[in-house]
């Protein structure tokens, strides 16, 4: 193996890949390497959607976009305008990877199988002579007049410049801030809510389609489906409370309340409403009639917990039942004790400062001729393929700008 090389990849990512491709594409006369850690990259990739692989997002507005981080929603404006979704998906078809937009807007290649992207990349980097380098795990990386040596578990290997792509490494973080980056401390963003609680504990698989969430005490609110797991809540309402409060969470050690609205109603409105199946279906047993497009399991459940028996009729309730069962639909209390992690797609919130880093080229402000794309910086998404299109985003901007210089 050539110990030197033009450019250096540190990360065999989607956003490692992404890179190298559209830098040896461009410029045949480069020599690009990318250093992955394991015996094989892209592992990120082949679980992504539960196999699918979700390669980005149908937003085609970039200041809708961004609303779908947070962190990250100031600094990626700019290069969202530079490359965007329909970039991503051009990019995609050109190498023979047609995608379809699902009816929530996730896009996947139409075969449903990440082994398809993953071969796109395998392809583009043999094709574009792409070394790839497994078992490559970085010790240390020196700056020398504007040249880069990389102490790797097999060698040393010298170049003119550094993309670093990892993702939430701390290894790598702890190299970065030896080179004098600021590392912002890193903490979950995406993951589950456990709730020990009578009115879930026998509904796992019940979906709410349209619920409000609020964190109490704080600003933190979501809308959206919610799923009733075996150890509490998910789905997107739960999701992107994790995300958006990811730090304000951990500060709580996730022992915390949630209040949701299940119907979104305000509370008088949904009385007011009550009152008239009360009327209506007088004669109907309350725990067999859901109402406000409910699944029938969790309606149980919380007329059940308004001091309402099973065998009791609409006639038969009184006003502080319907007060009751109207604070259960639009203001339900819920303890959360802990998390879980969203599948195996585990994302963080933390790494780089942005402002180490200038977003025209994603090249570091600390260390000039290195470059930091993908999560290995500070900016993370809600789920859906966002985390993907950030990814894609940087690495082609960044490779972009290695061409030019």
């Amino acid at each position: 193996m050539n110990k030197r090389k033009d450019i250096i990849i540190i990360g065999g990512g989607a956003a490692g890949f992404f890179a190298a491709i559209n830098i040896a594409e461009k410029n045949p006369n480069i020599s690009v390497a990318i250093l992955e850690r394991g015996k094989e990259g892209l592992q990120k990739v082949k679980i992504s959607g539960g196999g699918r692989c979700n390669v980005t997002h149908a937003e085609f507005i970039p200041s809708e976009l961004v609303l779908n981080y947070p962190r990250g929603e100031k600094e990626l404006l700019g290069p969202f305008h530079s490359f965007m979704t329909g970039d991503t998906i051009a990019w995609f078809e050109e190498r023979g990877v047609e995608l379809k937009i699902e009816e929530d807007g996730r896009m996947f290649p139409i075969s449903n199988s990440s082994q398809t992207i993953i071969d796109c990349f395998l392809n583009e980097a043999k094709k574009h002579k792409v070394e790839v380098l497994y078992n490559h795990s970085v010790k240390s990386i020196i700056t020398n007049d504007n040249n880069f040596s990389i102490e790797t578990s097999h060698g040393v290997l010298e170049c003119n410049k550094v993309v670093v792509a990892t993702g939430s490494n701390p290894k790598i973080w702890k190299l970065l801030g030896g080179l004098g980056h600021t590392i912002v401390q890193p903490v979950p963003s995406l993951f589950t809510f456990d709730i020990r609680d009578n009115r879930i504990k026998d509904i796992p698989g019940v979906v709410a389609q349209n619920v409000e969430v609020k964190v109490i005490g704080t600003d933190l609110v979501s809308e959206g489906p919610l799923l009733i797991t075996h150890v509490g809540m998910s789905a997107p309402a739960i999701l992107k409370l994790s995300a958006f409060g990811a730090i304000e969470l951990a500060k709580r050690n996730y022992n915390f309340k949630i209040e949701i609205n299940f119907i979104r109603y305000d509370f008088k409105l949904c009385l007011e409403q009550l009152k008239n199946f009360k009327q209506d279906f007088a004669k109907k047993l309350i725990v067999n009639l859901a109402q406000f497009d409910l699944p029938k399991r969790l309606w149980k459940q919380l007329v059940l917990a308004s001091s309402i028996g099973e065998t009791e009729r609409w006639a038969d309730i009184n006003k502080e039942q319907l007060y009751g069962l109207s604070k259960q639909l639009t203001e339900a209390v819920f303890h959360v004790t802990g998390k879980s992690t969203f599948k195996e797609e585990f994302v963080t919130a933390g790494g780089v400062d942005l402002k180490e880093l200038n977003f025209k080229t994603y090249e570091s402000k600390c260390v000039p001729h290195l470059f930091l794309v993908g999560e290995v910086i500070n900016i993370d998404a809600v789920t859906g393929g966002f985390n993907f299109q950030n990814a894609w985003t940087g690495a082609y901007i960044a490779s972009k700008s290695i061409l030019s210089k």
